[in-house]
This record gives C-alpha cells, structure tokens and sequence, in this order.
C-alpha cells in the first residue's frame, strides 16, 4: 500500500540509464530556472518604493533613476556569470568559483549563504505569491501561512516526480506571467501616451524633496537590488541543460536578464506615472493593473499569474539547492545523503530538505515576506562577490587568450556586488544582522562534518593490521519466556556450533524467577540459564551489567561475546503497537557497546 501510494504521487521508478532524458532544453530551463528572477518584479519595485514613502511620496522620482541603477548592475552579473558557466561547465557556480580561486573558507562561505539564499527563495516567493492571492481576496488575510505552506508541500512532491515533468508543467504559467506583464506595461504606456493618466498623479523629475539623503538612495537601491536574486542559479544548473550544457546555459541567462530588465523599468515606470503608494493591504501590480484596466477579469488574470509566478519562483530554489548540495557533499562538507538520486531521478533528499526548512520559516516569520527579503537579498550578494572576485584571480593567474577584457568584466561585477552587499549591511542592519551569527555557524558545522568523514575514513581504510585472534564464540540469549520465539533461536545457535550458549531472564519477582528456572532446567536442561531478579523492574540494565561481566572474563580467554536477540515479527505492520518492543530497545543499547556483536532471530507470525 505504501508503494503504490508512492507511486501514485510521485510516480514510477525511473531507469538509471534514462538520465540523459531528464535534461532541460533552453526554453523550459529559462521557465524553471529565471521563475525567481523575474518574480521579483513583483516585489522588487515595490521595495524601492517602500523606502521613498519614509521621506514622501514627492521623492517617488528618484524610483527612476534607482531603477536604472538596478538594470545596470543586473547586465554587470548577467555578463560576469556568463564567464562563469563557460570556466566552469560543470556547474557549482559560485561555491566552485570561490573554493577553487579564493580558498575552502570563501567557497564554504558563498555555498553556505546560498544553500540558505535558496531556503529564503522557497520562503520568500511562497509568501509573496500568497499576498498576491489575499490582496485579490482579502478575506483570506487569516489563511496566509496556511496557503503558504500548501503551496510549498504542494511544488515539493511536483519536484519529486522529476526535473523534466516539473518544467513541463512550470513553463506554461512563467510564459503566461511575462505574456501578461507585457500587456499590462502596454496598456500603462499607451494611456500615459495618450493622456488618460492625470499629470499631477506623478512628482516631475527633479523636483526637490526635503529630507532625502544619499543613506535613503543607497537604501531604497539596495532594496530594488532584491530583484537580482536567482540570478546565478543558472551558473548552478549546468547540469540540468542539455548538451552543450555551457551554451545553452549561456544563452538561457542572457535570455532571462533581457525580459528581467524590461519587465523591472516597466512596473517601476508604470508605479511613478500612476503615483502608487505601497500599502500592507495591496500590492503595488495589483494597484497598477486597477489604475491601468478597472477590476475587469484582466485584473484578476494580472492577480492570478502575478501569483503563480511568485509561488513558482520558488522552483528555482529546488533546482538549485540539490545540485549545490551534491556539490558540497562530495567535498564531504554535508552529509552523503545529499548525493543519493531518489526515484525519479532527481536528488530528493535536497527537495525534501528544502521544503521542510522553508515551511519553518514560513511559520516562524508568519508568512511576513517583508522581514525575510533583506535577508534573502544579501545572502545572494555575498556569493555574487566572492564568485566574481574568484574569476578575477583566475584570470590574472592563469591569462587566457582575451583574458583583459574577461578580468575587467568580473571586475565590474565584483565591485559593484560588494558595494551593493555593503549598502545592505549598512542601511539593513537590524534586518540582516542574523547573517554575522549563522554563517559561521554553518561553516563551523561544515568543517565538523568534514573532519567527521575524515576520521571515519582513517578508521576504514585498510591497513597491514592483523585483527585479533578469536578464540571462541559465547552467545547470551535474552528470553521472556518459554516459547517458540526462543526454541527457534537458541535451535539456530546450536546450529552454529558455538562455544557456550548462556540464557538470561530477568524476573519482576522472585517465586517467578524460581518457577521459570525449574521449568527451564526440565525443556532445557543442556543450556544454561541465569535469572535475575529486578525489583524496580527494569530489562535493559540488568542484561547489560550481565554482559558487561561476561565480556571482561571473555577478554581474558579471547572469546568473543555474541547477544543473539529472538524476536518474532507480527503479519500485519499496524500489529506492532499492541506488543511491547522490548527486543529493539536490547538491541539500540547494544549498539553502543563496541566489544559485543549482535544478532536477531526473527520469527514470523502467519495471523
């Protein structure tokens, strides 16, 4: 029952040699892999302009200018990532990049604040697309998180079922989305063009405001900036493209920084014309898409995609944080798990990783978007940094033919990332001072693990170290009682030929303990039994200081000591809450006892 319910939420197995057919062409990786970015013009613009409001709505103008600021830096990361997926066909992006040119430390710290980018970009996009829904219908504000989370339950399974039945069903609503957004920028251009949009809606272009600051622009830029997220999660996927992976990859990113930066100046250019206001209960689309055609049924389709974009955009997450956690896997910095394809292909132990922890922060930050996009934003700026100054040192080291011109573009991109990763730590401090505490945490946690592996392999690898002499097996057999349980056990430690076979019972009271002993001695008189009486009870702790005293007068004879656990197995699975499971609990302490091997003799009920 459990397979089949498997199989029919995520599907048959695929054949290992049926990889090559997960590949993604260019248009459905542009869907699945540019979703996050080009959602973000559905929160980026209204950012910049959250940030103006703080001083008035006169310094909505500067959105113009901030824009263009955002469109130049976002052609500096297309073209230096670029440089990227054709230095590094095999993808990892930013981790390799930095762990390669920069050292173990840079690359741990731009894998880690990815890994966690792509947690936020679940988080992030989920709740975004979930405010998109409640703005169309606010009676359900109550329900965000709720709606959230199914979302994310909802994209985890589809990611399950494979990369290519994912993107085929992910590319429609993407095109839709830009399709949509194109019309509505249309629309708003056209009745600015033609008069229908009242001047004074908008404050001219250079009117003076009182109280704006260079700290307000860097601030308002740094927030518009979020909109550059999921930008380098193409250089990540490599993998995923068909062949030539590089060039198509190549051509997929500058495919995606083309509509990003169209759609970007387009809304922002749309909220300046029509004076949109940020407000908690509306988007900023959604009151473009009212101003420009009425709440008509093309609102709503505006709504509708705007929210399926968002909720989407999280898919870059999922195919990004897989590949990048096989990555760090198999420099052993995460654990191996990570490296295992599951069914369908595809690395669900990183899908269902992903979806868990985003559903965390979904409920610890009450699906509060606002609170996590500073955060989300400048965990893509450092590795944005460290990527792009990697490249420069490969450069200078290693001066390929036409190496100046690639040196200065990754220069470009490494300075502005790092002004632009330094305005965010300056004017979003109380935001993103949570990076200074987990960052180190992680890669703490990832130099632990990897001197885990370490030690693990030391102790594995075979060596010219003679194993010590066994002289002898001794075997104690836990029973309960006089059952077929225990003759088939101790029938097959017979078998084996052993040494001394000891049984032990623990008794609750002491005329049990005698009667058991003498109805033991007449069923078996050839193997020896020692009882003993526990007045609190307790199984595990006698047996253990029993085989605590065995082993030490074993080591003395070089016997080795065996615990051979009878166990009997019920038909049915739900059959296993109506027994107590005494004999796993034998067997989980044993475990940790390294001088003791430990044996189970199942027995198997037929009702």
């Amino acid at each position: 029952m459990k397979s089949s319910f498997k199989r029919y939420v995520i599907g048959k197995p695929l054949r290992s040699d049926t990889l090559g057919e997960q590949k993604l062409n260019k248009r459905k990786a542009l869907a699945i892999l540019s979703s996050d970015a080009l959602s973000s013009v559905a929160y980026g613009p209204e950012q910049i302009l959250i940030v103006l409001m703080t001083v008035s709505t006169v310094a909505f103008w500067y959105s113009l200018p901030i824009a263009v600021g955002v469109v130049v830096l976002l052609a500096a990361l297309i073209f230096s990532y670029r440089q990227v997926i054709f230095a590094y066909p095999h993808g990892g992006g930013a981790y390799v990049v930095s762990r390669e040119n920069l050292g173990v430390n840079a690359g741990l710290v731009a894998g880690g604040s990815l890994l966690v980018d792509y947690i936020l970009t679940v988080a992030v996009s989920v709740s975004a697309g979930t405010d998109a829904i409640t703005s169309a219908f606010p009676s359900l504000h109550p329900y965000n998180v709720f709606i959230a989370v199914f979302f994310v339950i909802c994209l985890t399974l589809l990611n399950l079922r494979g990369v290519t039945e994912s993107a085929s069903i992910l590319a429609y609503p993407v095109y839709l989305f830009v399709a949509v957004m194109l019309i509505l920028i249309g629309v708003g251009i056209y009745n600015v063009a033609t008069g229908q949009v009242p001047a004074e809606l908008s404050p001219k272009v250079g009117t003076p405001v009182a109280g704006i600051s260079l700290f307000i622009l860097l601030k308002a830029f740094a927030s518009g900036s979020s909109a550059l997220t999921g930008v380098e999660a193409i250089s990540n996927a490599i993998p995923n493209f068909k062949d030539p992976g590089p060039k198509n990859a190549s051509k997929t990113l500058l495919a995606m920084g083309g509509i990003l930066a169209v759609l970007f100046i387009g809304i922002v250019s749309l909220a300046y014309f029509y004076g949109i206001a940020p407000n908690a209960e509306e988007t900023v689309v959604s009151q473009i898409a009212e101003a420009s055609v009425g709440r008509n049924f093309f609102y709503y389709i505006v709504q509708g995609t705007t929210a399926m974009i968002l909720v989407l955009a999280a898919n870059t997450g999922y195919s990004a944080f897989p590949l990048l956690a096989v990555n760090l896997s198999k420099d052993r910095f995460i654990p191996r798990m990570f490296q295992i394809r599951g069914d369908r292909l595809g690395y669900s132990n990183g899908i269902l990783m992903l979806g868990l922890a985003a559903i965390i922060l979904i409920i610890l930050f009450d699906g509060a978007t606002e609170h996590l996009i500073p955060l989300y934003a400048v965990g893509v700026f450092i590795p944005f940094t460290l990527a792009q100054a990697g490249m420069m040192r490969k450069w200078w080291r290693e001066k390929p033919k036409g190496w100046v011109a690639k040196f200065a573009i990754n220069t470009i991109g490494a300075v502005i990332s790092f002004i632009v990763a330094m305005m965010f730590f300056v004017t979003k401090l109380p935001q993103v001072w949570p990076v200074f505490i987990f960052l180190p945490m992680i890669i703490l946690m990832f130099h632990r693990i990897k001197k885990h592996y370490q030690a693990v392999g030391e102790q594995l690898r075979l060596n010219n170290e003679e194993l010590p002499n066994v002289e002898g097996n001794v075997f104690i057999v836990p029973v309960a009682g006089i059952t077929k349980v225990v003759e088939n056990t101790l029938h097959y430690a017979h078998s084996l030929k052993v040494d001394k076979i000891i049984a032990f019972y623990v008794a609750f009271d002491q005329d049990d303990a005698k009667a058991f002993e003498e109805k033991w001695k007449a069923w078996q008189p050839d193997v020896r039994l020692v009882t003993y009486y526990s007045p609190y009870r307790s199984i595990t702790q006698p047996l253990m200081k029993f085989i605590n005293k065995v082993e030490h007068q074993c080591v003395k004879t070089g016997h080795q000591v065996t615990v051979v656990i009878p166990q009997f197995i019920p038909k049915k699975g739900w059959h296993h809450m109506l027994h107590n499971q005494s004999s796993l609990l034998i067997r989980a302490t044993l475990l940790f006892n390294k001088n003791v091997v430990i044996m189970t003799v199942p027995f198997h009920l037929t009702k």
